[in-house]
């Protein structure tokens, strides 16, 4: 590991720009979800947690980034704060209950931020780093292999296009050159996440591929054709 991350050394500064500049490409993905939300003129069919559990996390990825002084990850954070904000405003002007949609879950990404941000400040600060990024490592796993928990319904039901297939896609190219950067600054947190979420990413798109339905933007309220009758 350590002789591909010198050998990548040179490329530090590009990998991180093409990092930072494709995730944030990939944060107006979400613009496509709320395209189809404008269309259906309502959530039905979608989450808000891409949204709302973007926000929360993007929030401690900034503390984190703030702790391991790299800019590059500090512009990527305030970006996605700022962009799944707006998502998150715009997913609660077309909830039909806004406050199991919306505020629930926002209380929810408010509790774990008190949480995490307050032990930030208690802990030793020798040991943050590694155990605050241990604590983001989890959490962002859980974020994106979220959609997975209803695997079974998927298969079942031969229909995985709940899952959102912009933010999925972007997904695994944004994960991917994060390892990358990760490899080169040899940074064990970023390599474990974004190794398994890539994982986690295509799974999903495997998923998508073999049980696609009638994918929309938001992978929501996409639902298999019944075959006509045939007649007597």
């Amino acid at each position: 590991m350590e002789a591909l991350s010198q050998s990548l050394q040179p490329y530090k500064e590009l990998v991180g720009s093409v990092a930072s500049y494709v995730t944030i490409a990939q944060f107006f993905s979400g613009a496509f979800v709320c395209k189809d939300i404008y269309k259906k003129g309502s959530t039905q069919g979608c989450s808000p947690m891409p949204f709302i559990g973007g926000v929360t996390i993007a929030i401690l990825m900034l503390k984190y980034g703030l702790l391991v002084n790299d800019s590059a990850m500090i512009t990527v954070n305030v970006a996605a704060i700022f962009l799944n904000s707006i998502y998150s405003l715009f997913f609660y002007k077309y909830a039909a209950d806004k406050y199991e949609e919306v505020l629930k879950p926002v209380a929810y990404g408010v509790a774990t931020l008190a949480v995490f941000l307050g032990y930030a400040q208690l802990e030793n600060p020798e040991n943050l780093e590694y155990r605050f990024g241990l604590v983001l490592t989890l959490l962002m796993l859980a974020l994106i292999g979220a959609p997975l928990l209803d695997v079974k319904n998927m298969i079942a039901n031969q229909d995985a296009s709940s899952i959102p297939l912009p933010i999925t896609l972007m997904g695994a190219i944004v994960t991917f050159l994060w390892l990358i950067y990760g490899i080169i600054l040899l940074n064990v947190f970023m390599i474990i996440q974004n190794c398994i979420g890539f994982i986690l990413c295509i799974v999903q798109l495997g998923l998508l591929f073999k049980y696609p339905g009638r994918i929309s933007s938001s992978g929501g309220q996409s639902k298999k054709t019944e075959p006509a009758k045939k007649e007597q």
